[in-house]
């Protein structure tokens, strides 16, 4: 009887930890090789994780929702399929955290949970402090210390914080959210500034949810992880950028003219993806990232394409979109979308964006003001495309009413490095490459 261990994948150089949301078998059940087990959370995507060899799911360790480090024991496969099944999960399962406390490895006996009334007690840093190897390298926990979550390295950021300066009480000692928020919050009003940390302005801090209260017959539905995780970007950008938005009407006739006779049509999508690509390098400013008080210019021109899912928002990258074919973004567009629909995507699909665009005209909106994908500096939304009346003008100048394939191009810019002028200019000639596109192109 061959016994073959599940673990927690490591979803991510910078991943510690992941939300095992769902489970796609059930004890007994006979599973085959790279057939989807289980569907895991974490700060970067969501996935499926495919089973690593055929046989019996034959215990189950990690429960739905709880959230776990990487390798940990999460199941277990009997490849013999005579063998007992466990449908009870193990005393160790039974004990491990739920998935709002601190993930505890397998191998390591967790501390009984604390009373039900009795408010969490963070577990402290680990008891021996990871030090440098003799050569200078670090020490796997130092890189973890060190990497911590995304969502915290981006708070530290904000606020010039350390993140080595705080006391963790996460795995290995790990900062975790409620650790740098907290220790943003009890800085000390008029304190002497603490070396490399910027203390936040008021309106600044925790991000809370304010709550209403269900009425009867009302249906409360958790949020997953997914959806908290754009929940507070959305307000933490809101809090770091200045929002400005510019509108630009785009003639698209030119386009559905290209459309109609390609043998294979790309979206309009793919047309203001390209458009977007090659006007971006012409406005570095528009492609860029704040950091304090400098401006980071990208090298990378490096697309985000929002795809709406049923279970929430996410933002696959184009990378070095400037260099693709109008064929070539169509294709990554497909493949992206398709992947993120199909939970396929994997941790680097979703990093390094550059510059987004959301698409909500799918779904019939005439426009729309989009917030600011963090940390990048601008966000383009596209309305509704459909054919409307149009005054144009004949080439002996006189004006007549037309038929036009028209849509609205929104953008929302950080105004604290984007200027007016520079998003109108950008626009203008994303415009222009739409209303004059070339027949090559296609």
């Amino acid at each position: 009887m061959a016994r073959v261990d599940v673990l927690m994948p490591q979803m991510g150089e910078s991943i510690a930890e992941g939300t095992l949301s769902k489970w796609l078998k059930k004890v007994g059940d006979e599973v085959k090789r790279d057939e989807p087990l289980f569907e895991i959370s974490t700060d970067k995507v969501d996935a499926e994780i495919p089973a690593p060899s055929a046989g019996v799911l034959a215990e189950i360790k990690v429960q739905e929702g709880q959230t776990v480090p990487v390798q940990t024991l999460v199941a277990v496969l009997e490849t013999d399929k005579t063998a007992t099944v466990t449908a009870a999960p193990s005393a160790a399962a039974q004990r491990a955290p739920a998935a709002s406390g601190a993930a505890v490895p397998v191998a390591v006996p967790p501390p009984a949970p604390a009373p039900a009334a009795a408010p969490p007690v963070p577990r402290p840093p680990s008891p021996v402090p990871a030090t440098p190897k003799a050569d200078g390298a670090e020490t796997a926990e130092d890189r973890l210390r060190k990497k911590s979550t995304p969502l915290v390295r981006k708070i530290a950021a904000e606020h010039r914080v350390d993140i080595s300066t705080i006391p963790g009480s996460g795995f290995a000692g790990r900062v975790t959210k409620q650790d740098i928020l907290g220790f943003i919050e009890r800085a000390p009003a008029g304190a002497p500034p603490v070396p490399g940390t910027r203390y936040p302005v008021p309106t600044t801090g925790p991000i809370e949810h304010p709550g209403a209260e269900p009425w009867p017959g009302d249906r409360v539905e958790p949020w997953s992880k997914i959806r908290k995780i754009t929940a507070d970007h959305m307000i933490m950008s809101r809090r770091a950028s200045a929002h400005v938005a510019s509108f630009f009407e785009v003639d698209f006739t030119r386009v559905a003219q290209l459309r109609a006779k390609a043998a294979v049509k790309p979206t309009f999508l793919a047309f203001i993806v390209k458009a977007c690509a090659d006007n971006l390098r012409k406005h570095p400013v528009v492609n860029a990232a704040v950091s304090g008080d400098s401006t980071i210019y990208r090298a990378d021109i490096n697309i985000g394409i929002a795809v709406a899912l049923d279970w929430g928002l996410i933002v696959p990258v184009i990378k070095k979109a400037d260099a693709l074919s109008l064929t070539g973004i169509a294709r990554a567009i497909a493949d992206l979308g398709e992947r993120a629909r199909t939970k396929k995507l994997l941790p680097d699909d979703i990093q390094r964006g550059t510059f987004t665009i959301t698409n909500p005209g799918g779904f019939g909106p005439y426009a729309g003001i989009p917030i600011i994908n963090q940390p990048q500096v601008a966000i383009l939304g596209v309305g509704s495309i459909e054919k409307r009346p149009k005054v144009v003008t004949l080439p002996d100048g006189s004006d007549t009413i037309a038929i036009r394939t028209m849509g609205m191009l929104t953008m929302s810019y950080d105004h604290r490095i984007v200027d007016g002028a520079d998003a109108d200019r950008f626009l203008a000639d994303v415009k222009k490459m739409l209303q004059e596109f070339p027949e090559g192109a296609v």
